[in-house]
């Protein structure tokens, strides 16, 4: 079963979406806010955003931003974005982001089902990738900074996935990686990156 964290700030959408898609077998668990939303642990599997998120409702920048975050934290996170607001422009720049699809509100259930059910067959074929020793890695770079902050970019997410999909422990990440323990918290220091759950385990 998939974990599906529902972003939404209003009360009624967020109740029936949440017991529709519990019937379609997700483990949903609902936030309102962009921290309520980040407060959840471990990082979901699947996220459906409202853009719209207090205390900035009336505008995309709180959705964004939680976009940012979940997918730093775990990048194979498929986001699904959901917004009434300026939705070419919206589109553009949650995509941009990371987002891996987008339905404009109000989005029937139908929509997001299928939306969901082609996020979860993603998740599985990067799954298959994972368990064959390669990942998918998606980024966005300007072209104007060059290739080598695109390959920082690439690096930091690399690391980051890793260390998420090996839930903090660092000896399974860095024998993943084909590093040493040493070399790999080089890269966890290079690139800020924090786990409350960082383990040394053998």
């Amino acid at each position: 079963m998939n974990s599906l964290l529902l972003v939404e700030d209003d009360p009624a959408l967020s109740s029936y979406l949440a017991a529709a898609l519990q019937q379609e077998g997700y483990e949903v668990i609902c936030a309102d806010t962009r921290l309520s939303a980040l407060a959840v642990t471990p990082p979901p599997s699947l996220a459906i955003v409202d853009l719209g998120l207090p205390p900035a409702a009336s505008r995309t920048t709180e959705g964004l931003m939680l976009i940012d975050a979940l997918l730093l934290r775990a990048p194979i996170t498929k986001v699904i974005v959901l917004t009434g607001q300026d939705e070419e422009s919206s589109a553009f720049e949650a995509v941009r982001r990371g987002a891996f699809d987008f339905l404009t509100k109000p989005a029937a259930l139908s929509a997001i089902k299928v939306a969901l059910k082609r996020a979860e067959l993603f998740l599985t074929q990067e799954q298959k990738l994972e368990a064959a020793g390669e990942k998918r890695i998606q980024i966005t770079a300007r072209l104007s900074d060059g290739p080598k902050e695109a390959s920082s970019a690439v690096e930091e997410q690399l690391v980051r996935s890793t260390l998420a999909k090996s839930n903090g422990n660092v000896a399974e990440a860095a024998r993943q990686l084909g590093l040493a323990r040493e070399h790999l918290y080089y890269y966890i220091k290079k690139y800020g990156i924090q786990f409350g759950r960082v383990q040394e385990t053998q």
